[in-house]
């Protein structure tokens, strides 16, 4: 099942004036899609000329076009690819949960084989090698670059590397399971290259303010590093039209039971 797009939700609210997404105010819905706060929405609406009282369901003619022509222009619709294999990859920004979100399809979808990545960086507190990360030092990892052991890796945050042990994918895929592979967006570019049949799957926060709350809230980062992944949040976020499926993390178990049933 897909995440709902802000366009979907708009063709319901125009097929059906009077339904739950007819009644939806504009404002309510803009503020609804990631990385807008209220100061964009209200910008938003001043160059549509949108009045903040209007419902989308009672949006004019060239309201409407308008509103869907800003849609597409800053987040393209994909439509599933046929033909695609068991291997799923899960990115997002900074702070959206990813690791949270895979730790319960781990728990409750033992089925799902979740990849551990190799990361030069320091374990933080309650992290365990093996089943969190494997934790190596640098010579390691260029190591296991040289001998093409890696399915991907890149530099996260210009700190540590991070990257996919690919014997474990390998094996399971072999096996006939399905394969969760928890990465960031560089790797999972990556990834789309080596295998054009992958699922890529973006999770997204419900809002940027949320986002913003969540980095702050966890306390794992000092203020110039949270400035720093707030900006390359930023830049992850514009790249979520290359995904095949966009999910929405507003409660960390509905949006892993969504990520779970692509691999059904």
């Amino acid at each position: 099942m897909r995440v709902i797009t802000p366009q979907e939700l708009l063709r319901r609210a125009l097929d059906e004036p009077e339904s739950p997404a007819g009644a939806m105010r504009v404002t309510e819905f803009l503020t609804a899609i990631p990385a807008i706060g209220e100061g964009k929405r209200d910008r938003i609406l001043r160059e549509l000329h949108i009045s903040p009282v209007k419902r989308l369901g009672g949006l004019g003619t060239r309201q409407r076009d308008a509103l869907r022509r800003f849609l597409d222009a800053r987040w393209p619709e994909l439509e599933p690819r046929a033909g695609r294999s068991r291997l799923i990859v899960l990115a997002g920004p900074t702070a959206v949960g990813k690791g949270t979100v895979a730790a319960y399809i781990k728990e409750h979808h033992p089925e799902i084989h979740l990849s551990v990545s190799a990361t030069t960086r320091k374990p933080r507190p309650g992290e365990v090698d093996g089943e969190h990360y494997f934790f190596v030092d640098d010579e390691e990892f260029d190591r296991m670059i040289a001998q093409g052991e890696l399915l991907e890796y890149a530099t996260v945050h210009n700190a540590s590397r991070y990257g996919t042990p690919r014997a474990p994918i390998e094996k399971a895929l072999g096996e006939g399971r399905t394969v969760l592979l928890e990465i960031d967006l560089q790797g999972a570019r990556q990834v789309r290259a080596a295998d054009p049949s992958a699922t890529l799957v973006f999770l997204l926060p419900p809002s940027w303010d949320e986002l913003v709350q969540r980095l702050v809230g966890r306390g794992t980062e000092d203020g110039p590093e949270r400035a720093r992944r707030l900006r390359t949040a930023k830049t992850e976020l514009a790249a979520q039209g290359e995904f095949d499926y966009r999910v929405v993390n507003d409660d960390v178990a509905r949006a892993a039971e969504e990520v779970a049933r692509l691999a059904r």
